[in-house]
């Protein structure tokens, strides 16, 4: 089952039919501890594809309410190998490799609700950072008891030469106005994510392929449930929370510039688009 945020409606896909509900409120409905029984418990009406599509078209926003977005690291060893390269001349290369082998996951607070960019919106490059690429990240939803209800795609923009410079940076190379993005919709299931699936990442630059690469949630080392228990151990999330489990996919030789566009696709999931823009760099 799919759930999707829209403007002034919740839509429902579910094995091909697609439903509606006005009146009940997203960001509550996703806070349940039981989300399928949640779903199931609102009026539905059955509506046809073609405005169920019309309406994900126009109207679709960022599958959150008022939960906060967290962001694991160093969880594939492609990012271990990545950090490690270009850290090596700030003299923090040991570090990443020191997390991957690690108990203690790398933690750290990527966006709040508001700073949080839905489909199709703009993600921003850092006008002081030279080196800049999309990491795709299966996200998961928390519960504020700390169970996994639910999936999404994560965008977790990074600025490689702003943490490679030193990994103390890491707040400033991945925290900025749009350097978060999470959607098209949350995917509710009994199940875990199996560990064949698929993620892509495809940039494109004037209409053209620029970089694809895929990976799958096997060659991820930390296991979700673990990465969230290490998250809720001394930290309360009222209102559930997102959780983007890091990347397998780390573009090298290669930065975004404004108007790519980035699509991250995650298999059972959908496809995560967005375009790319540039941040004002404001003066104080």
């Amino acid at each position: 089952m799919k759930l999707y945020r829209l403007k002034e409606s919740i839509l429902i896909e579910d094995e091909g039919s697609y439903f509606k509900n006005t009146s009940a409120d997203f960001g509550t409905l996703i806070e349940s501890e039981k989300l399928l029984e949640a779903i199931e418990g609102i009026h539905l009406e059955h509506i046809s594809s073609e405005e169920a599509l019309a309406e994900i078209e126009t109207n679709l926003l960022p599958p959150i309410g008022q939960q906060e977005v967290w962001a694991a690291g160093v969880t594939y060893y492609r990012s271990r190998t990545a950090r490690m390269e270009e850290s090596e001349k700030a003299g923090g290369a040991t570090f990443y490799d020191k997390v991957y082998d690690a108990a203690r996951p790398e933690l750290f607070m990527k966006a709040t609700a508001n700073r949080v960019i839905g489909p199709k919106g703009t993600v921003n490059i850092r006008s002081d950072s030279t080196w800049n690429v999309p990491e795709p990240e299966l996200t998961l939803l928390v519960s504020p008891k700390g169970k996994i209800t639910g999936y999404t795609i994560g965008n977790d923009m990074s600025s490689r030469s702003i943490e490679g410079e030193n990994p103390l940076y890491l707040p400033q190379a991945k925290v900025y106005d749009g350097a978060t993005a999470i959607g098209p919709c949350i995917l509710v299931v009994k199940e875990e994510m199996p560990p064949q699936t698929d993620i892509t990442l495809e940039i494109r630059r004037n209409g053209r392929e620029a970089f694809k690469e895929s990976t799958q949630l096997s060659q991820m080392k930390r296991k979700p449930k673990e990465l969230v228990e290490w998250l809720y151990r001394e930290c309360s999330f009222p209102n559930g929370s997102f959780l983007m489990t890091g990347t397998g996919i780390v573009p090298d030789n290669f930065s975004l510039i404004a108007g790519d566009t980035i699509y991250i696709s995650i298999e059972g999931i959908g496809t995560l688009i967005n375009k790319v823009g540039k941040k004002k760099n404001y003066s104080i």
